[in-house]
């Protein structure tokens, strides 16, 4: 049980020193390095309006990948028949999968490349980290898959899944190149704090917030500049001590009802709500995609087209480099996603 265990284990062994590696990294690029106390910006709580077709979407595809997973390790070790169907399977679940995946990226891209908000380029090391890692973890997934472009287009043999696989590794190439674009392009967008969504309508003057940490207390004085010449003042009577005296103003009662808790409801963005449903939906679909490579569905050790080719050490060699940087580059893309979907 051990002996076979560890055919399921060892990628984790090698994604935990590349993750480790990753943080000694960080510690020692910011060794003597002093923090901007006054540069930090206020954390704004995350929202999860609107959230409905990313989720559904998401779980779709995870219960799908369990499913997909079962049948695989069920069916590629029995007869040859069986094999070549569960390989098939694979391959157009991947390519489905796939497909989802680059529409979701490549609408994300959009959506920003049409809000025409300037990038934030000050330094960062936590960002910087995290697009380095985006892109030195791919190579690993893009050499197989060019590996195996090369082994299809080579191959003497025929079998039913060889197109399929071409076209799944070129979808690999392409969503990684995408997702990594949509990543970035998210982490590196500057935010809106406290500003209206459409730049072309005017900001509300802050004299006119209550909320402001800015503007004085609500103590009851009303600028009469604002007040309709035909309309008086009654009832309402406030007191302010100034240098011993106490004056007394006449106050209107307020007509419109302030805001309680001070907190003043947003008109739900629809851009917003968009981008997270879309971080949602990959950040399911990246763990599907996890999943099934970590628990052994891996079609690269079973279709023979590869060894055909490449003969059997220098394949294995491939995929043991290549297999474990897939795994971490999922594990990171998850998280990244989850930071763009805190951040929108």
């Amino acid at each position: 049980m051990f002996s076979s265990s560890l055919y399921y284990l060892y990628p984790f062994n090698i994604e935990y020193h590349i993750f480790v590696s990753a943080m000694l990294f960080v510690m020692w690029k910011n060794i003597g390095r002093t923090l901007d106390l006054s540069s930090n910006q206020k954390r704004h709580p995350t929202k999860t309006q609107g959230l409905a077709i990313g989720p559904i979407l998401g779980l779709i595809a995870l219960a799908s990948t369990i499913g997909v997973l079962v049948v695989y390790i069920t069916h590629v070790e029995g007869s040859f028949q069986t094999r070549q169907s569960a390989i098939s399977m694979f391959y157009c679940y991947g390519i489905v999968m796939l497909v989802f995946m680059c529409c979701a990226n490549a609408s994300g891209l959009l959506i920003y490349r049409a809000d025409h908000m300037p990038l934030d380029t000050t330094k960062n090391p936590s960002r910087q980290l995290d697009t380095a890692l985006l892109f030195g973890s791919s190579i690993g997934s893009w050499l197989m898959s060019w590996s195996s472009i090369v082994a299809v287009l080579g191959a003497k043999s025929n079998p039913p899944y060889r197109w399929t696989n071409l076209l799944y590794c070129l979808l690999i190439v392409l969503e990684k190149c995408v997702q990594n674009l949509f990543i970035i392009e998210s982490l590196y967008r500057q935010r809106e704090d406290g500003e209206r969504e459409d730049p072309e309508l005017p900001a509300t003057p802050e004299i006119f917030s209550v909320t402001s940490s800015l503007a004085p207390p609500y103590n009851g004085i009303i600028n009469r500049a604002y007040e309709p010449p035909d309309r008086a003042c009654v009832t309402m009577e406030n007191e302010q001590e100034d240098n011993g005296q106490v004056y007394r103003y006449p106050r209107k009662p307020s007509e419109v009802p302030l805001p309680v808790g001070n907190k003043v409801e947003e008109p739900p963005n629809i851009k917003r709500q968009i981008l997270k449903n879309i971080a949602v939906f990959l950040i399911m679909c990246n763990i599907s995609l996890w999943t099934l490579s970590a628990f052994g569905c891996r079609p690269q050790y079973d279709n023979g087209l590869e060894h055909e080719t490449f003969g059997f050490s220098i394949w294995t060699t491939v995929l043991n480099f290549a297999v474990p940087l897939n795994l971490f580059y999922r594990m990171h893309s998850v998280a990244s996603l989850f930071e763009v979907f805190r951040l929108v």
